[in-house]
């Protein structure tokens, strides 16, 4: 497959772009914060919370 039949076939998805993120303002109402950094876990990151927040939802939102 070439290039050229890459951008005639519409099931194959796009290349990602990378473009400069947006700040956007969240509000949120709720009922207790905390902040904290994520450490590495393996692939992927994590961050611990307090026990008396397991099975409730929580939102979480990158600030930097």
């Amino acid at each position: 497959m070439t290039d050229n039949d890459k951008a005639d076939n519409p099931l194959e998805p796009e290349e990602k772009k990378t473009a400069p993120q947006a700040r956007v303002k969240f509000e949120v109402y709720g009922e207790e914060m905390i902040e904290k950094e994520v450490k590495s876990s393996g692939n992927s990151g994590r961050i611990y919370l307090p026990p008396n927040w397991v099975g409730h939802t929580v939102k979480i939102i990158k600030v930097e």
